[in-house]
């Protein structure tokens, strides 16, 4: 491709180009854009990398293993490429790359953030309630009496409802799943867990995402729901539509139709939560159900979370560094997504034009 073309910029240096990871400081976040073996692939790519002390002693990376790896200790100075995971980006110069933006094709799946994590969600989910449940997951059969295995729902199919539905038949339980995407059912009943269905109309978006769905679609999903809910012991929701807050799907008399000792995990809690008494950060127990608000799942396993995301902003680089130098081709179809675009400067209204005196004709003495 032509250099002069404007959606390639390339940008040279004499020196190699300086890459710096921060220690996040957002609440309930424990990971790091960089791990030591992200380290040795970034410095493969061209790079001088920079980790701010201590950024990945809450993800069990020491300082120690970075320089190891290559990289420096030191703090934020006159750096080419900035690494974050609150955000979610990467900054190139006076641009900003969002991560959650990777679109959802074949060629971008090494670099889908969105995916790698989720799936981490749906499993941690899993395990914290079962920390909590005061029962067993699987059926036991002892001389003194038999156990039944714990009932599960999950509410939403995608990653990470994938992964806890998994999860929680690994573990022994029966495990039902509902999605409003009509493709999900496939999805669910190959890992052996019943779809709740529910007539009507399939609210799957052109990029594979669930969308909004009618006041009508609501009211049997709610019915459906109930029904459901009534005899379970734990329920995971999952359910969430990019770019808008999370769809209200518990309510406060479905929660009361659960049993004492129940446990519902909101992994939607923070971007405004599936269920109606879940609060962030909080675990809220309402007429004995409890209900568990961890916004960041994900980073509660930080090491491998850590590892993932690290390993997702590398295949990113290697996108747009070719030969030692950045080449961002504003075509490509994962540059153009996840390119954070800037307000234009709106251009100052043109001063009205004087309007020229009229100029009264004399007329012949």
């Amino acid at each position: 491709m032509p250099e002069n073309n404007c959606s390639l910029r390339k940008f040279y240096y004499s020196n190699h180009m300086k890459v710096f990871i921060p220690k996040e400081t957002a609440e309930f976040e424990s990971r790091v854009a960089a791990t030591p073996d992200s380290v040795q692939k970034l410095v493969a790519l061209g790079c001088k990398v920079t980790i701010e002390k201590d950024a990945g002693k809450a993800a069990g990376y020491s300082d120690a293993e970075y320089k190891k790896a290559g990289a420096a200790i030191g703090a934020k100075a006159g750096n080419d490429i900035i690494l974050q995971v609150s955000p979610a980006q990467i900054t190139i110069g006076k641009q900003k790359f969002d991560m959650l933006k990777v679109p959802r094709i074949t060629r971008a799946q090494s670099m889908d953030v969105l995916s790698s994590q989720a799936n981490l969600g749906g499993y941690r989910a899993v395990i914290d309630a079962l920390n909590v449940y005061s029962r067993a997951f699987p059926m036991m059969m002892t001389a003194a009496g038999t156990v039944t295995p714990a009932k599960v729902i999950i509410v939403g199919a995608g990653v990470a409802g994938l992964q806890a539905i998994a999860t929680a038949k690994r573990m022994g339980a029966i495990v039902s799943a509902f999605d409003v995407r009509a493709a999900a059912k496939e999805q669910v009943e190959s890992l052996g867990a019943k779809f709740i269905e529910v007539e009507g109309e399939d609210a799957e978006d052109k990029s594979g995402y669930a969308k909004e769905v009618s006041a009508e679609y609501k009211k049997r999903q709610e019915q459906a729901l109930k029904d459901a809910m009534a005899k379970a012991d734990i329920v995971i929701t999952t359910a969430q539509i990019p770019g808008r807050p999370a769809p209200r799907i518990i309510s406060k008399d479905m929660v009361e139709l659960m049993k004492a000792g129940s446990v519902i995990v909101d992994m939607a809690v923070g971007s405004g939560g599936n269920c109606e008494l879940s609060q962030v950060g909080k675990d809220v127990e309402h007429k004995g159900v409890l209900i568990l608000g961890h916004p960041n799942l994900p980073s509660k396993l930080a090491a491998a979370a850590s590892k993932l995301y690290a390993q997702n902003l590398v295949n990113f680089l290697g996108l747009v560094i070719k030969d030692g130098k950045l080449a961002i081709d504003e075509k490509d179809e994962i540059i153009a997504s996840t390119l954070v675009k800037t307000e234009p400067e709106r251009e100052k209204p043109a001063a009205p034009k004087s309007k020229p005196k009229a100029t009264k004709a004399k007329g012949k003495k």
